[in-house]
């Protein structure tokens, strides 16, 4: 028997570096399933805690709007000066604060960041030939181009 062939158990003759071949596949095959698992986890991650701060905003925005409306719609608002106006709706003043520390804590980038994540990886992964769904599952493409 030669050096670069072996003979599998049916009998067959196979070459080493069909062997090497599969080996290769195999262990890519495995690190991407490896990478996808792990895109997949951090994709979800964020999910669990955007639901409570999308809640959160939510509640306090709805708050803002209630508040705004019962500050405008008062007949005194009118007849004092802006700064006692103010005072007599301190909901609408803790409102507005509450809001812009929100704003200024990045709450906002925290709801979207499930989707930055993946846009991120779409756009890395683009020059792999590779793409993913907003759960972080591997989208594979065919290879464009000549080259085999």
């Amino acid at each position: 028997m030669s050096g670069r062939k072996s003979q599998n158990v049916n009998g067959n003759v196979r070459s080493r570096t069909e062997k090497v071949d599969t080996n290769v596949e195999q262990n890519v095959f495995d690190d991407l399933k490896a990478f996808e698992n792990r895109l997949q986890e951090i994709v979800a991650y964020p999910k669990t805690r955007t639901r409570l701060w999308r809640v959160i905003l939510g509640l306090i925005a709805t708050w803002t709007v209630i508040s705004t409306m019962r500050w405008l719609l008062d007949p005194l608002t009118q007849q004092v000066t802006f700064w006692e106006s103010l005072m007599n709706h301190p909901a609408f003043v803790l409102s507005v604060l509450t809001l812009i520390i929100l704003a200024l804590t990045g709450v906002h980038h925290r709801i979207w960041a499930s989707s930055i994540i993946t846009t991120r990886a779409k756009t890395v992964l683009k020059d792999f030939n590779m793409s993913c769904d907003a759960s972080g599952k591997l989208i594979l493409k065919p290879r464009s181009g000549g080259l085999a």
